[in-house]
């Protein structure tokens, strides 16, 4: 009887495109326009700057592209600061149940790995969706622990996607795939502590950075465990609670995890795609009567219990701080009637119109209610209301269409004051498994500004 990654191994190393269902290319190609947009809402963000800088002093050849920068590096060095650059304002992807944020580390590494080999969009594709499929498998097995224990999902599990997906490119055999998985699983790491700090995407970085050598050393047969995911000391014992291996294979082939894939709205984290939803409506009823905010006396959230682990921060000091803060969200959502990077700044963080509406927030628990659900009670001087979300804007059941994803990509052009027509690029995105040649495809988002 095969194992847990004796399974996942074959299962990887026979799988062919033509294989792939085709609303699940689809939403792979959703899933890699929206990385683009994220990518470019970084631009010139100070934390990838910092990384640029530093990582330059020991960086080798330059061959693969940094989005948006006008700049090469070397091929691990530029897959971990893309994709640090696509989770930096966590207005990435996130699939559901886990709140993985999987394209980022693997695309990253996909990218940087095929400006410097010819991989077609048909390959590019099949190696994203392995990898982004067994990244959320892995994590469904260690799921709720994993996260709630503390450890960053997206870096952890995120390493395993980026070693699986080079290694379809690589072509590795069975037994390389394997010693592939225990490198990542060696190299697995990333704390929620550091949430709202620059180091939290330096681990987003190193899972694609880490999986991409681990894939890379697998092909020269480096190798590693025999059982690197469920052995008796593997990732899924160490790194979960109970944890269920089934769910690494069950319905290989048959159910996607790609298909629970959703898309940000909004520039924070997931948690609080619901609560700016409820109070934008608020405020489009609101806010031609003045006197309403300062009549506001308590705002009280009732959500899953993960919104308030993540995001109760009434005492942050910058704008990192609150892509997870609900009590910024809800501030800005109320006063400008919009969420995004604007609001999310440093300079609305240190308004004192905003920063006063933090104390009179509160968030309550509701273990039945799932995290695109919310309820939010308004306690004014002379009424009182509720405002209910059952699914947000973003989530499965309110997915962002293809042309909102669009619109996405185009919002961050226009808010960096990038000039630049994205239409034959979103195209291109659209028919890539007709490419011949996907290494060229970031060149194209190279914007020479200063």
């Amino acid at each position: 009887m095969l194992t847990i990654s004796e399974q996942l191994a074959q299962f990887t190393h026979e799988y062919q495109f033509e294989q792939l269902p085709k609303e699940v290319i689809h939403e792979a190609k959703r899933s890699l326009l929206n990385y683009f947009a994220v990518c470019i809402a970084a631009y010139r963000d100070p934390a990838i700057q910092k990384i640029i800088k530093t990582t330059q002093a020991f960086s080798g050849t330059p061959s693969a592209n940094i989005i948006g920068w006008n700049q090469q590096m070397d091929m691990l060095n530029a897959s971990a600061i893309n994709a640090m650059a696509a989770n930096v304002f966590d207005f990435d992807d996130t699939h559901i149940p886990t709140i993985i944020h999987p394209t980022s580390p693997v695309a990253s590494a996909l990218l940087a790995y095929s400006q410097q080999h010819k991989v077609s969009g048909s390959e590019f594709l099949l190696a994203l969706i392995l990898g982004m499929e067994f990244e959320c498998r892995i994590g469904n097995a260690i799921s709720p622990y994993h996260y709630n224990r503390g450890w960053h999902i997206t870096s952890t599990c995120g390493v395993f996607g980026s070693a699986i997906g080079v290694g379809k490119l690589l072509n590795l055999n069975q037994k390389q795939y394997i010693w592939a998985l225990g490198s990542a699983a060696n190299q697995a790491c990333g704390l929620v502590e550091c949430l709202g700090t620059m180091s939290k995407s330096l681990s987003v970085g190193n899972a694609s950075k880490n999986g991409l050598m681990s894939a890379l050393l697998a092909a020269d047969d480096f190798d590693g465990p025999s059982e690197p995911l469920n052995g008796e000391r593997g990732f899924l014992k160490v790194f979960g609670e109970k944890s269920d291996p089934s769910c690494v294979t069950h319905l290989l082939g048959q159910q996607w995890e790609t298909m629970k894939n959703t898309y940000k709205p909004y520039p924070c984290g997931v948690v609080l795609n619901p609560v700016i939803e409820a109070c934008l409506n608020v405020y489009e009823k609101e806010h031609a009567n003045e006197q309403f905010l300062a009549s506001i006396q308590a705002i009280r959230v009732f959500g899953n219990p993960l919104l308030k682990q993540r995001a109760d921060r009434p005492s942050i000091r910058t704008g990192r701080q609150s892509q997870v803060s609900g009590q910024h969200a809800i501030a800005v959502a109320l006063h400008y009637g919009q969420a995004g990077l604007k609001e999310f700044s440093d300079a609305e963080v240190n308004n004192l119109n905003i920063r006063a509406f933090y104390p009179k927030i509160s968030f309550i628990d509701e273990d039945k209610r799932a995290v695109e659900s919310i309820k939010i009670q308004f306690i004014c001087n002379d009424r009182e209301f509720e405002v209910e979300i059952a699914h947000a804007k973003g989530s499965l059941q309110q997915a962002l269409s293809d042309k909102e994803l669009e619109a996405k990509f185009s919002a961050q052009l226009d808010f960096h004051g990038i000039k630049y027509d994205p239409s034959s690029f979103f195209e291109k995105i659209w028919t890539l498994e007709h490419r011949p040649l996907v290494g060229n495809l970031i060149q194209e988002l190279d914007f020479n500004q200063a």
